[in-house]
């Protein structure tokens, strides 16, 4: 009877394990984007026009190709900040990234000085139905001022 009473909380952490990682998708491959023909505002949601993601356990590798060029991300899948450097037309942009999974959910949340202006953006990946992989985005309007804009993009596995 002692040995099952023991046996019993080692194998509920077992199975809980085992239920969180099975939600826990894996985007790893290389990403083209669909066009949306009802899209507006160009080019700042999602990863780009295509993303080559390599994922493992800890981290998640984003290579992106965007109207501006070429630019790798690295994320700390634990939670824990993870600093990339963003360079733009010789500038360079320190930005500080947090993720947390929410179900089969990663959020990226990552913040950057613009100006001397804090800047936040968030990132929501997920894989639909079809093994396509859904990015939403929020950031702020650049252009008018005004509040966030969020926008909805969707990629189709090209490898």
């Amino acid at each position: 009877m002692k040995r099952s009473s023991l046996a019993l909380p080692l194998v509920i952490t077992a199975l809980v394990t085992a239920a969180v990682l099975a939600q826990t998708p894996n985007f790893s491959g290389k990403w083209t984007v669909v066009p949306d023909p009802a899209a507006t505002g160009g080019g700042f949601g999602g990863i780009g026009q295509t993303a080559v993601i390599k994922q493992d356990a800890t981290s998640m590798v984003i290579t992106r190709t965007t109207q501006m060029g070429e630019f790798t991300s690295t994320y700390k899948l634990d939670g824990s900040e993870s600093k990339n450097t963003l360079n733009i037309q010789g500038n360079a942009i320190d930005q500080i990234s947090k993720t947390k999974w929410d179900g089969g959910t990663l959020h990226v949340d990552t913040s950057m000085s613009f100006d001397s202006n804090p800047v936040n953006v968030t990132m929501a990946m997920s894989l639909d139905g079809s093994g396509n992989l859904v990015v939403v985005s929020t950031r702020p309007d650049f252009q008018g001022g005004g509040g966030p804009v969020t926008t909805k993009t969707t990629y189709k596995k090209s490898e």
